[in-house]
């Protein structure tokens, strides 16, 4: 563990992020690779704790704009979350990885309930957390639970795992050539230049918690392990303000 810069992460994977270049559905293939950084990641002893968005099933946003009640439409985004845990949970123990899946809605069939101690005491034994049905509440994004639940558990960082983007740009480099890529931020910058890497929720608590987050690219292989090792890759966003931020 001597060569690990944080020994206790949160992994906040979108629902996109499973789904490829499709953006719809789960791909099987996009989630065992991922479940091999996993792997080589909690081999070095790295307690590894999950959060999934469910924007490859449904997003509450969207059915809210075509006139479903928001709570109604957050709420199935929620259960959107549970089946791409559960698919990557599979995935995880395919690979020998001890898994647990809880969830802040309880369906004690499938998952266990989300309760703070268990799942410290989870990572302490080894075994990867992921954390499904976001807060629980709607309104409140999976970003957002993934700085609540950092914050809790005690979580070193949160790593954002993106699709293909390796980093926080100034601008859409697909469709601007011109856009610059940092690396480094921090919250209040992300809030100031409207960058839209967290809603402003998750990064006002990223803010206070103090608790550091990297942007990077999932689709790279050993991009996690590389992280976790302290290697400056992606764009890195600190809880504080930087000397000479602007």
């Amino acid at each position: 563990m001597s060569d690990i810069k944080y020994k206790r992460i949160v992994l906040k994977v979108s629902g996109e992020a499973l789904a490829g270049t499709d953006g719809f559905g789960i791909k099987p293939p996009i989630i065992s690779k991922l479940a091999d950084q996993l792997k080589e990641v909690t081999a070095l002893g790295v307690q590894v704790a999950i959060v999934c968005g469910g924007g490859n099933i449904w997003r509450g946003e969207t059915g809210a704009e075509l006139g479903m009640e928001r709570s109604q439409a957050d709420y199935m985004g929620m259960l959107a979350t549970v089946m791409n845990a559960l698919a990557l949970q599979d995935s995880l123990e395919h690979e020998d990885v001890p898994t647990r899946v809880q969830t802040s809605i309880e369906m004690r069939q499938i998952a266990e309930p989300y309760i703070r101690r268990k799942a410290i005491r989870h990572l302490e034994k080894g075994r990867v957390v992921i954390f499904a049905g976001g807060t629980g509440n709607p309104y409140f994004s999976t970003d957002t639970t993934a700085a609540l639940r950092a914050a809790e558990i005690d979580a070193d960082v949160i790593l954002m795992a993106k699709n293909n983007v390796d980093g926080v740009y100034s601008a859409d480099p697909k469709t601007n050539p011109d856009a610059k890529k940092y690396d480094e931020l921090t919250q209040l910058d992300i809030i100031n230049k409207n960058l839209k890497v967290m809603d402003s929720t998750a990064s006002s608590l990223s803010m206070d918690t103090d608790i550091p987050l990297v942007v990077f690219n999932m689709n790279e292989p050993g991009n996690i392990k590389r992280v976790v090792q302290g290697e400056k890759i992606g764009t890195t966003i600190q809880g504080g303000k930087l000397n000479g931020s602007k």
